[in-house]
């Protein structure tokens, strides 16, 4: 999938304007993101768990390296599911930590920040350099939508056996497929073949890798 919201046609973003003059307070903000439809961000139940998640954050980035074991134990209990072994070093930050799932020997470096509004699966053996930022969440391009919090998030999947050098930025939607290797400083605008090369900004193919 493309991250579309600058290239979808006027039809279609009319439509997602109609929709979004159709939200109101009492609509269920959750769900609608979870089925990838515009909501308020500013809802009660948002604010309510971000707090939450950025307590957690603020207690797994404060514990010293001795204390591995609870920063561990942090996570899981945070992210909606957890591998055997992973390794998170701080600072790391989320915006709810349950919509993330990892895979087992998860490695994921300083300065990881996942906003995950919508879903983010990581497979196993996947590695992630420093100052990564995987973004689920969109804005309105529309500045009065914006301004009062409507927004939509769309999945990111990074399959197994994936590794994205630092200063990774991915957009929302986006397929990392197996095997592949992004280079740093990339943004992952579309999906990405497994087993290739991919680099630059926009984020595309240089070569296939062996499998």
């Amino acid at each position: 999938m493309n991250y579309i919201d600058s290239t979808m046609s006027t039809g279609r973003f009319f439509e997602y304007l109609c929709r979004m003059d159709n939200i109101t307070e009492e609509s269920d903000n959750i769900e609608l993101f979870r089925r990838g439809e515009w909501a308020n961000g500013f809802a009660e139940e948002f604010s309510r768990d971000l707090v939450i998640c950025e307590e957690k954050c603020f207690e797994f980035n404060s514990l010293p390296p001795s204390r591995k074991d609870e920063r561990r134990a942090i996570i899981r209990g945070l992210f909606r599911s957890t591998g055997e072994k992973f390794n998170i070093n701080p600072p790391f930050h989320c915006d709810f930590g349950y919509n993330i799932s990892i895979g087992n020997d998860f490695v994921g470096n300083f300065n990881l920040v996942i906003l995950d509004e919508a879903e983010v699966t990581i497979g196993n053996n996947v590695f992630i350099g420093p100052n990564v930022s995987l973004c689920t969440i969109i804005h309105s391009l529309e500045t009065g939508p914006r301004n009062r919090g409507i927004m939509r998030a769309r999945p990111i999947t990074i399959c197994d056996n994936v590794w994205i050098a630092s200063n990774v930025v991915v957009l929302p939607g986006i397929i990392i497929g197996e095997g592949a290797v992004i280079g740093a400083g990339s943004v992952v605008s579309k999906d990405v073949e497994p087993y290739t090369l991919a680099v630059d900004n926009p984020c595309r193919k240089i070569k296939d890798l062996p499998r």
